[in-house]
Formats: C-alpha cells, structure tokens, sequence
C-alpha cells in the first residue's frame, strides 16, 4: 500500500499510538490546531433517527426521455440521520461506529468521542446544527466537526440523503430537487422532537438553527437560505426531469415559500453549481442569512474563481465570508480523515478510494481543525450571540501577512496582526474575506 505521510501527519501520529492510527480516528487535533478547534466541555453521546418524508415526487421513477407524465409518480422518502448532542454528566458508552467507504462496498470502523445512546444532558437547550453532505457522501463524512460542535453545546442532526450516499447513488436529479427539501423537513422533524411531549423536549431550540453543508450539501444549502436557481438549470436535460428543479427556480413562488425562519446562518463547504449555470446574480440575492463559504482554491469539482468566490461575490444583501484554503482542492475541510482501508485502487471506481477524503497539499487532520475553529466562531456568534468569538473573525485578509509581535508575558503589541487563536508561525497558507449586507 502505497502513501505518503506529510509533516502534519507525522506530528498528529506522534499523538497517538500506532494501535491507535489503525482506529480509524475522526477525531485527531494536532499540536498546530487553532485554539477554537479543541473539543469543548460536554461528552457527546449519539443516536442514529429514522425519518419518512411522506407523498415526495419519486425522480428516479420519471423517465426523463418519455413524455412528461400527467401526474408525477410519488413516494415516502426515507432519510436516516445521526444525531449528536451533548451527553449527560458521567455517561459511558460506546465510541466507534460502523460505515462504508466511497466505494459503496468496504465496512470500516471508525473512533471517535461520541457515545452511542447515552443520556442527554439536562438543564439546558442548545442550538441545533443541521449538516449535509456532498454527492455522494454519507452522514458520517463530516462526523468530526459534528461532535466537535456537539462538545460545544450543539445539538447536530447529520443526514443521510437518499440516491446520494455511498450505498444508494443514483439520478443526479434527485439530489438537484431533493437536496433542500430534506434539510427542511429534517429540520422540522427534529423540532417536533423538542417540542413540549417529544422525545427530546427541551434539549434544543430548533427555532435556533444552524446549516451545514458539503459541496451538493452546500447547493442546498444555498437553496434553503434563499438562493434560487436558474431558468437555465431548470432546462438542463441531465438534471430534474421534466422541469421538476422548478420548484426551486428564483422568482418562483414555491421557491420564495421555501426559506424557513428558523435557520438563521448557513456555512457552505466547496458549494456547488456556479461551475454550471445554476446561479447567478439575481438568484444569488435571494439569500436571506449570513453565510460563511469554505474553499479549496484549486476545487476541481465546483471551482473556484468562477465557482464558489463567485458565489461569495454573487451572494449580496447579507453578511458573508469567505475562507480560503491556498492550494487545496474540493476537500478542503469538510471530509473526516481517510479510513485506513480506503487506500486502496478501486477498479470499479476507476480511481483510489482514498482521494475523495484526502488532498494533494494539505492534511486532512490539519484542514479539519480549522474547519472546526472557524466553524465554531462563526456558529458561537451568529446562534449563540457571543459577541467576544467575533474576535476570531476579525482578520487580516491573507493569513501570511499577519505579524506576530507580543511582549515577553505574552501581551499582544500595537503591530501584532497575527490571526487570533492561531498559535505562532501556524497561520499560513489560508484567506479570509468578509462582504457585509451593503456590498
């Protein structure tokens, strides 16, 4: 088995044990991880949640080359999510889990932090965080920012998106159309279960909501936020049949009905769609809450220039920022650590299974923690109003040109630009630009 090992993966194996590195770890910090990628104070326990979206236009039933049909073939959707949540005080319990790899095929177990079935904890509501992953993916291929963010007082529901996991890819429509529809109706499944008499009453506030998103996760969740797409798109021959993607066309009225007032920030990993004519300006404008956009910028899948800084660029009337990984590709942040057993050439797959979590530059432990760092400044700020994580959002635009300058006790001097919660000589390589509502 061929691999190379980086500088920073050395570093993370000189923090565990060589039995450990086999584990499968999601949950790695380095010793170079910014301050707010730490774990916080809660354990974290873990349930998986079955859910059915009644009466859902069935897209993998429409014959895109046939006649459109009187009536659109519907069905119940099922959608598997995993729910991460702050566990109750001394809670013990299970830490690994099963999932498949890229390949579909291949079962692995993974380690992390968070307990299966355990206790919640009690006395306080969190906000909850909604994440959604790419094409294909599955609910645990961002499992280290949600129970990181779950540590923190979130309460994280992950989902499984039927036709675009590892096990069910199908018709690329399906995801196009269905993509948004699920975060909202998960999103209104899991506040029924706050509510007064359901099973986690009390536990969270989903009128506090945050969203996540991964590449065809961030298409809906730009989607969701209010972003519509194009007449353009909705024609393509490849992509909702018969017009179905029309629903969320900007300008529409079931589109303008789709934002729902509970989520009030969003962050878009690689988002994708700019790359082919799903949005534009005037869609773009419908975005109702501030984003956060995370990029690769060598993404080959979404690109990035004329991909999602254009997006970013695009998205007017909020607030929104975009983070910028310098030399990084699609993977920039999002994806766990490749699973030890996914370095391997799949010849039905046509390429290493282990390139769809990893990069050609960065290590994927390092890109994690700073996900985890901004993620948790921007989600600390905007869900829970806690003005002093602004701080860390407050930059000099390239990284590398902050200057390091404190005293001998470690206070910061007048010229020190270096970017908070970066220990020094670590912050490199990365960009941060912010647009307010008025640009």
């Amino acid at each position: 088995m061929h691999r190379h090992m980086t500088t920073t993966a050395l570093l993370a194996a000189g923090l565990t044990a060589g039995a450990a590195q086999a584990e499968n770890r999601i949950d790695r910090q380095l010793p170079n991880a910014p301050e707010l990628a730490a774990y916080g104070d809660h354990a974290v326990g873990v349930r998986t949640l079955e859910m059915v979206n009644p009466d859902q236009i069935d897209i993998l039933a429409i014959d895109p080359a046939a006649d459109k049909p009187e009536e659109m073939p519907r069905y119940d959707r099922p959608l598997t999510v995993e729910m991460y949540y702050p566990a109750a005080e001394g809670a013990e319990g299970e830490t690994s889990f099963k999932a498949y790899l890229r390949d579909g095929t291949t079962e692995v177990t993974l380690e992390g932090q968070a307990m299966r079935d355990v206790d919640p904890a009690e006395g306080e509501t969190f906000p909850l965080v909604l994440i959604s992953h790419g094409y294909p993916g599955n609910r645990y291929l961002m499992s280290h920012l949600a129970e990181n963010l779950a540590s923190k007082g979130y309460v994280v529901a992950s989902i499984d998106h039927t036709d675009s996991t590892y096990r069910t890819q199908a018709a690329f429509g399906s995801t196009l159309v269905n993509r948004s529809l699920d975060q909202l109706f998960v999103l209104e499944q899991m506040a029924q279960k706050a509510a007064e008499g359901g099973d986690f009453a009390g536990l969270y506030d989903a009128e506090n909501t945050g969203l996540i998103g991964y590449s065809m996760g961030g298409y809906g969740a730009i989607i969701t936020a209010g972003g519509g797409v194009t007449e353009a798109s909705v024609g393509y021959t490849w992509g909702g049949p018969h017009g179905t993607l029309g629903i969320h066309q900007a300008g529409s009225e079931t589109h303008d009905a789709l934002p729902d007032p509970r989520i009030k920030t969003a962050v878009a990993f690689g988002p994708w769609g700019m790359n082919r004519g799903f949005w534009d300006a005037e869609g773009l404008a419908g975005v109702q809450i501030p984003m956060l956009f995370i990029a690769g910028s060598q993404d080959d899948v979404s690109l990035y220039e004329n991909g999602i800084r254009a997006i970013w660029e695009n998205t007017s009337n909020v607030d929104r920022a975009l983070l910028t990984y310098m030399n990084a590709g699609h993977n920039a942040g999002a994806p766990m650590p490749a699973p030890e057993e996914a370095y391997y050439f799949s010849e039905d797959k046509g390429f290493n299974i282990s390139e769809h979590y990893t990069d050609a530059v960065w290590d994927t432990a390092r890109m994690n923690n700073i996900a985890q760092h901004f993620v948790t400044a921007w989600m600390d700020s905007h869900l829970k109003g806690e003005e002093a994580k602004a701080a860390y959002l407050d930059l000099v635009e390239n990284s590398n040109d902050g200057v390091w300058s404190v005293e001998e006790d470690g206070t910061e001097k007048e010229d020190h630009s270096y970017w908070k919660g970066f220990p020094e000589g670590t912050a490199k390589g990365l960009m941060y630009e912010e647009k307010s509502a008025a640009e």
